[in-house]
């Protein structure tokens, strides 16, 4: 879908750097958006009094729709140009943080980031595809691959610093309106510094499969959040058999079709499915914790939004560098290898969360995110490389459509499902305080924030109690979701391993 033997692309000229340039645009916006909304939970939970699913919706919905339709935007630019719907992605952007920002209520919050993902989904495929078609020198392309990569990083650094200054200054909404300026000004200067591209010979676009994909993702989801805040019921159950049943359809839909949305038949070579699995849950572990880190370190401690990004700065910092240098270490000891050791890294900072109590010191938090993240990134970096070496040439470009679709699906599940797990401890801990008033112990048990709103309406000892009560449930969420997210990454570890163990001794 993204490579094809014939494109109809304009000449290379001089001006390809500059189109990079442009290029980093999206990007930035995206990878500030996934680390800015986090600390805009505490106060966002104050403003919109979203109850525990409603606030995982309202992260969760972008990363879901996103990935759900990433590959159909993929196939929609290949039809109508690269550069149009890249265009089109990126006003579609600018009018949904507008009515993100204004929302005045969790509904409406979640159906503003539902159209913030459609916009998303157009951005990255078309970023990547206007790169591949405007470099056309093998070693330019890689450099141009990594610059654009770096350029997610430097997002992700500055989203707390910028995040936390807007909070502090402003209300929950403008964290919303930081991408506006960057997409008026891609508006601005795209069409002058990208050139058209299209696909003479598109690949057929199917909706029943993209119809199949967003049905399976979503009553899964779903499903598993009417669990987390009501327990098991017949309407769940059902829910969460559609959305199975919908996963199977879209699979057997897939091996029939000539031009499959998702060739399933990649999962069929280990090595694809390794890196394809590795990157995701990597992702999964990186935006789960992110769930939990920030509002630990704004409402448990007690920190500004401001100074909570300040204080995560280091970890920040580990993810640039360890993105820079994991390549390297690939090609020392192998793909896969640091696949492994990325992971088991990873693990070793979710278990270390686990062990965060209400009087940790900010230092044994912040230490935990770190090691975290720079496992994680590690593996991220390596992965897609990974992805590529375990295809043919004429497979690639299916294969990163894949793995796209891998990365977003798995920054929409850690929260959704440690999240879930979190918010399912919380509240069953919430429910066993019988001395405080029933309407405040109702009102905390939908979220952190809210328990501390309550909290101050009691004022008091009645108060305190409330709060310290709902800080210590939070913390028990944290170490469950945590432990939880640890021993799913010590499988998959070793499985990388082995995989490693085995092309270097020629197996």
């Amino acid at each position: 879908m993204y490579e094809t033997a014939i494109e109809t692309t304009a000449p290379v000229t001089p001006n390809r750097w500059w189109s990079l340039a442009a290029l980093t645009l999206p990007v930035l916006i995206i990878s500030m958006d996934a680390t800015i909304l986090g600390f805009a939970i505490p106060e966002l939970s104050t403003a919109l009094s979203p109850s525990s699913s409603q606030m995982l919706w309202i992260i969760d919905v972008y990363s879901f729709v996103l990935a759900g339709l990433l590959v159909t935007m993929g196939i929609v630019g290949d039809r109508i140009g690269r550069r149009r719907l890249l265009l089109l992605g990126a006003a579609g952007f600018s009018v949904a943080s507008v009515l993100a920002a204004f929302a005045p209520n969790a509904e409406a919050l979640i159906a503003a980031r539902a159209l913030l993902g459609v916009a998303g989904a157009t951005l990255m495929p078309s970023t990547l595809a206007l790169i591949r078609n405007v470099f056309t020198d093998d070693g330019e392309r890689q450099l141009a691959i990594a610059i654009w990569a770096v350029a997610f990083s430097v997002g992700a650094a500055i989203g707390p610093i910028v995040g936390g200054f807007l909070l502090d200054h402003a209300w929950w909404g403008s964290v919303f309106l930081v991408g506006v300026p960057v997409t008026l000004l891609l508006l601005v200067v795209g069409p002058r510094l990208l050139p058209e591209s299209r696909d003479p010979d598109p690949q057929p676009f199917d909706i029943p499969s993209a119809g199949l994909s967003m049905v399976a993702m979503f009553a899964v989801v779903y499903a598993m959040k009417s669990f987390a805040e009501h327990g098991s019921s017949s309407t769940a159950w059902i829910v969460l058999a559609l959305g199975l049943y919908s996963g199977v359809r879209f699979v057997r839909r897939q091996r029939r079709l000539d031009d499959p949305m998702i060739d399933v038949d990649l999962f069929r070579i280990p090595r694809f499915s390794m890196a394809i699995s590795g990157n995701m849950v990597a992702c999964f572990g990186f935006s789960g914790a992110m769930y939990f880190v920030a509002q630990h370190l704004q409402l448990v401690t007690g920190m500004s939004a401001m100074r909570a990004g300040i204080n995560l700065l280091p970890s920040v910092a580990a993810t640039i560098a360890i993105t820079l240098l994991a390549p390297a270490a690939a090609r020392r000891i192998g793909t896969f290898r640091v696949i492994s050791l990325g992971l088991v890294a990873g693990g070793v900072g979710f278990a270390m969360l686990a062990t965060v109590g209400t009087a940790s010191s900010t230092l044994h938090v912040v230490a935990s995110l770190l090691v975290l993240n720079a496992g994680l990134s590690a593996a991220m970096a390596v992965s897609v490389d990974g992805v590529m070496a375990a295809l043919p040439p004429a497979r690639a470009g299916a294969g990163a459509s894949v793995s796209e679709t891998a990365n977003e699906l798995g920054i929409a599940l850690g929260t959704a499902i440690l999240g879930s797990i979190a918010a399912t401890v919380y509240r069953g801990s919430i429910a066993d305080a019988t001395a405080l008033p029933p309407d405040a112990i109702e009102s905390a048990r939908e979220t952190l924030g809210a328990a501390h709103a309550a909290g101050a309406d009691l004022g008091g000892t009645a108060g305190r109690q409330l709060v310290e009560l709902a800080n210590a449930a939070f913390v028990d969420g944290t170490r469950v979701a945590s432990t939880v997210a640890a021993v799913v990454f010590v499988p998959l570890a070793m499985w990388a391993w082995a995989l490693g163990s085995r092309r270097r001794t020629g197996a």
